[in-house]
């Protein structure tokens, strides 16, 4: 058996009661937490502009925009799910892979539950696919085309199989939906999406179209390429599919901004409280870390965008706000003159000794001095809710969903949303779940 024949063959046999009870557990967290994202990313300019194309240019009545109660093709509807699930940056993710397999997933998954009326338990089986699958396909793309590629360029084949799996689609179909899902995804140059942040973002949505684009092909005969996972350079990350779930080594995001610049943010945080101060106390700000994090936008933002992929504004915001969601980085607050006042006191400078542990670690040191010349050192940081650092317990996950939920589909909904979820392999018809955050 070749590596692209066990992946199919994982797609195909694992079902719900083949998973351990931990990523069974998983993949409700997994599902509470990008669906948060996906709610409130819904109420960004990006993803009112992406859902009005989808209607214009997807038409159709097969699969529904979240937070707009408006139907469209399927593949309309993975493309608006899809940028809306990754529009504030506040999804999951995978270090090795430097991207968001969730939000690369759930999307796609949530389409075709919606036109096979799946059950729950089903529906979670192909999120823990998506994501086994997912991020597989994106380690053998880093190694094999040693470029920062986005989520989209490896997220396509995770929904071609999410899609695969939940159409219940046979392995010669499955391998077709594989191989065009490779080949049509988007190769996007991450790094040009770091020095001008734009809203192609990080692909997602794109890459959602793709896959599930790909999956539906396959099923009418579109023949695919041979996928790329007989090109792995490591042969274990195929063979242990299944008996190592990577889905248990994500990352969980606290504030709505790149990942990079977050071990800044908790760095001055920890010297705040330990040594309660305060924003108006400090003097100056350094950051010291990896490239990749000093590559980001230091300017004042202009767009959503900008504030996202930036290193100044997001530490200023918690700085100010005590917290970096929705409220921050959407117009009017990325304009306030209290937050650019903090943003010209920051310096970012990348060091060598962080840039040699990256990506397997992301970090940052950061320095406060105060008015009356006292100086604060918070030591090397990660970012918060890190495998590494300590995940967030289900409290503080079902906290954030209501945060992110909440103010789209009000605090009740969102109470009747997280109790389904936790249940959720008991529930017959995932169109009661969509049907709650329409």
């Amino acid at each position: 058996m070749n590596y692209t024949e066990k992946i199919i063959e994982f797609i195909k046999n694992i079902q719900w009661e083949n998973l351990p009870e931990q990523v069974k557990h998983q993949s409700k967290r997994c599902l509470l937490d990008t669906l948060g994202a996906l709610l409130a990313g819904t109420d960004t300019p990006v993803s009112k502009l992406i859902a009005e194309f989808a209607q214009e240019q997807f038409k159709g009545n097969d699969a529904t925009i979240l937070g707009q109660d408006v139907h469209t093709s399927l593949a309309g509807a993975a493309l608006a799910n899809g940028t809306a699930g990754n529009a504030l940056d506040i999804d999951d993710g995978y270090r090795m892979i430097k991207g968001h397999p969730g939000a690369c997933v759930l999307p796609v998954a949530m389409g075709a539950a919606e036109v096979t009326g799946c059950s729950g338990k089903a529906f979670l089986t192909a999120l823990a696919i998506g994501y086994e699958v997912g991020i597989r396909a994106g380690l053998i793309r880093h190694a094999v085309s040693p470029t920062y590629h986005s989520s989209g360029s490896w997220g396509a084949i995770a929904g071609a199989a999410v899609a695969g799996k939940l159409f219940e689609s046979d392995a010669l179909t499955i391998r077709h939906a594989l191989g065009a899902a490779e080949y049509h995804a988007p190769i996007a140059p991450m790094m040009k999406g770091i020095h001008t942040p734009s809203m192609g973002k990080d692909s997602i949505g794109w890459g959602c179209m793709a896959g599930m684009s790909s999956a539906l092909m396959a099923r009418k005969g579109f023949t695919g390429i041979q996928p790329l996972f007989d090109d792995t350079p490591e042969p274990s990350w195929i063979d242990n599919l299944g008996e190592t779930y990577e889905i248990l080594n994500l990352y969980f995001k606290p504030y709505a901004a790149c990942r990079w610049a977050q071990p800044a943010i908790e760095g001055a945080l920890k010297i705040t409280r330990d040594n309660d101060l305060s924003a108006g106390q400090i003097a100056k700000i350094k950051v010291h870390t990896f490239s990749e994090a000093a590559a980001l936008d230091q300017s004042y933002p202009l767009t959503t965008e900008n504030a996202q992929y930036n290193i100044s504004f997001p530490l200023a915001a918690a700085l100010l706000d005590g917290e970096v969601g929705p409220k921050q980085i959407l117009p009017p607050r990325i304009f306030d003159k209290d937050l650019h006042t903090i943003m010209d006191k920051i310096e970012v400078i990348a060091e060598r000794r962080f840039q040699e542990k990256f990506p397997a670690k992301a970090l940052a040191e950061v320095r406060i001095e105060t008015g009356n010349g006292k100086s604060f050192n918070s030591g090397a940081m990660s970012a918060r809710w890190e495998p590494s650092s300590g995940l967030p317990s289900d409290n503080e996950l079902v906290e954030k969903f209501h945060w992110l939920a909440a103010p789209v589909v009000g605090i009740e909904k969102a109470k009747e949303i997280e109790l389904m979820i936790w249940d959720f392999e008991k529930s017959g018809d995932i169109r009661r779940l969509i049907k709650s955050g329409a």
